[in-house]
């Protein structure tokens, strides 16, 4: 099949449901569901292909040339069945979820937006054109975070996540120039890491840093990391298709190209000074302060949306940790299972009447147990049990790690991320039912509950699939069905999962309300608050250099001055030049007389 349609069928559908299906809300679902169903069609049929395409000329100037390409490689390959694969099961979810909704038609319009958006930067053979999609992956999330703009808490949900990746972006931005300086290109297939060797290695640093200010903000990497919560203003689906599993993985995927195209290894990390270590922290960092936040969130989608930020914080410090393929394998894994439990909670939410609050559900796993057995599945993986698809990514994670200091970083984060998944488990599921949403809900339709099941087979499947897919030269990507009994890191993993497990149970069982309170990690560190005080600094500063500038400068001396300028010369005319009084004429003409006698006889001389 042609590679081209990957990127044809998702915006002839985003084009024609926008300029012509918005008022038929069915035929613009089924169109946007067939699209996608077809991407992942053609993606399947790549895997096994040496297919290749005709790149077209796009710009040709002194110094510059790209062409508008697709880079069919391991990599991408791979990228493109979590996308479409997650895109599919998302739209037929969403096909039951917004069935009532009254902008259904809009809503899979931007969703097959998305997808184009998203499947270009997968695909794009160059940081320019990646770039450009990265953009449009922006603004597709806009779109979606603020599908219901009629609640101001989307609404500004939507503009926090624009703002927030703008300041990444720009980064980036100066990151892809300072590169295409240094090396002359800015194609992936044509550089070449080697060149750095022959520069400053904070030079060097600098650019990977800068390129990496784009994963901070798509990624949602401290300290950009605060739209990504409040991003759950969004349905549901769209918090599964953009916050959990792909959107917010680009900047790891785009961090393992550059690696890739760079060819920085363990061997070659020096050429980059101590960028990895930067990358390396930030990530490890990260990951802790979301774990510890989601300890004490209340929200079912806000849970899960600190656990996002806490695993992609994991699969960045494995990238910083010159140990991409770690991380590209956690991108995979994760990407079902973390899809599978923000399902799970429309689901939730869908039968409990659109309630969030956990401590306001309750005895779900009886009225539910389809969603419920599921969801287990789900936070098991997430938890890393012993052959579940989480288990052996962040396994390679820890590995990464050992003998390090961000190993006990890592591990510390493993058994947090046991302890709150359970607590929500236990709180949600257990018990008794709490509000008259959790008393009334049932299981939900066949068009939400399969692609739940779909998605928990792929939480034990996911790393089997993945070892079919062959990864670059470079990386060596190990992968083994059975754990390793003998390993200090195994054991590691297993204690942290025990103790959080044990200390989930003991803490929440029974309870109606909860009895840890942190208000420190209940709100968020004030990294809003902080943010909103310094916005608020700034912002009132500057409008007053503003107001002083316009009052005083432009309106008082520029153009108050000239208009009384104007004015008075104007009164001066009107008052001496045009009086009407004859003898004040005949003043005026003898002045003139005696200036023309002046320049006639003594100024020419």
């Amino acid at each position: 099949m042609n590679p081209w349609l990957l990127l044809i069928l998702p915006i002839t559908s985003a084009v024609i449901i926008h300029l012509g299906l918005k008022r038929s809300a069915t035929a613009s679902a089924l169109l946007s569901s067939l699209c996608v169903i077809a991407t992942l069609i053609v993606s399947f049929s790549l895997l096994g292909s040496d297919a290749s395409v005709v790149a077209l000329d796009w710009i040709n100037i002194s110094g510059l040339n790209l062409e508008i390409g697709l880079e069919l490689d391991q990599l991408s390959k791979g990228m493109m069945i979590v996308v479409t694969g997650i895109g599919v099961l998302v739209h037929v979810f969403s096909l039951g979820y917004m069935k009532d909704d009254e902008a259904k038609a809009r809503y899979f319009g931007c969703l097959s937006l998305f997808m184009f958006s998203m499947t270009g930067i997968v695909l794009a053979s160059n940081f320019i054109m990646m770039f450009i999609f990265w953009e449009l992956v922006g603004l597709s999330s806009y779109l979606l975070i603020g599908h219901w703009y009629h609640k101001d808490s989307a609404a500004d949900a939507a503009k926090k996540a624009f703002l927030t990746n703008r300041i990444g972006d720009f980064g980036f931005m100066i990151g892809i120039l300072m590169l295409w300086g240094i090396m002359g290109t800015v194609v992936f297939a044509e550089m070449d890491g080697s060149q750095f060797s022959s520069l400053c290695t904070c030079l060097t640093g600098m650019v990977v840093l800068l390129i990496f200010c784009g994963a901070v903000g798509k990624s949602a990497q401290l300290p950009l990391h605060v739209w990504l919560p409040d991003a759950m203003e969004g349905p549901t689906p769209v918090s599964a298709l953009i916050h959990a599993a792909t959107m917010v993985a680009a900047g790891v995927y785009m961090m393992a190209r550059l690696f890739l195209s760079l060819g920085i290894t363990p061997d070659t990390a020096e050429l980059i000074g101590s960028a990895p270590q930067v990358i390396a922290w930030i990530g490890g960092i990260t990951s802790l302060f979301a774990a510890l936040m989601a300890t004490q969130q209340n929200d079912i989608k806000k849970i899960l949306a600190y656990s996002t930020l806490s695993q992609l914080g994991y699969m960045v410090m494995a990238v910083g940790l010159v140990a991409p393929e770690a991380g590209m394998f956690h991108l995979f894994t994760h990407a079902w299972f973390k899809a599978l439990l923000f399902l799970g909670s429309g689901a939730v939410i869908y039968a409990c009447h659109h309630e969030q609050d956990i401590w306001k559900m309750g005895g779900l796993l009886k009225k539910m147990p389809i969603t419920a057995i599921t969801f287990l599945i789900g936070t098991m993986a997430l938890t890393a049990v012993p052959f579940t698809a989480g288990f052996y990514s962040k396994e390679g994670i820890l590995h990464a790690a050992h003998h390090q200091p961000l190993f006990w970083v890592a591990a510390f984060v493993a058994l947090l991320t046991t302890f709150y998944m359970f607590r929500l488990f236990i709180v949600a599921f257990l018990g008794k039912a709490r509000e008259h949403g959790s008393k009334e809900a049932s299981e939900v339709s066949l068009i939400m509950s399969v692609p739940l099941v779909i998605l928990a087979v792929m939480s034990f499947a996911a790393p089997h699939i993945s070892a079919i897919f062959p990864v670059p030269s470079s990386w060596s990507l190990e992968f083994d069905v059975m754990p390793h009994f003998d390993d200090p890191v195994f054991w590691t993993s297993i204690g942290a999962f025990l103790i959080g497990a044990v200390l989930a149970f003991t803490i929440y069982s029974g309870k109606d309300k909860d009895p840890l309170s942190i208000p420190l990690f209940r709100n968020k560190f004030y990294f809003d608050e902080i943010y909103a005080w310094i916005i608020k600094i700034f912002q009132d500063a500057l409008a007053a250099i503003v107001h002083f500038l316009d009052a005083f400068l432009i309106n008082t001396l520029l153009v108050g001055g000239l208009t009384r300028s104007a004015t008075g010369i104007g009164n001066f005319f009107r008052r001496y030049a045009q009086s009407g009084s004859l003898s004040g004429y005949a003043f005026l003409m003898a002045v003139g007389v005696l200036l023309v006698i002046y320049f006639t006889v003594f100024a020419s001389k």
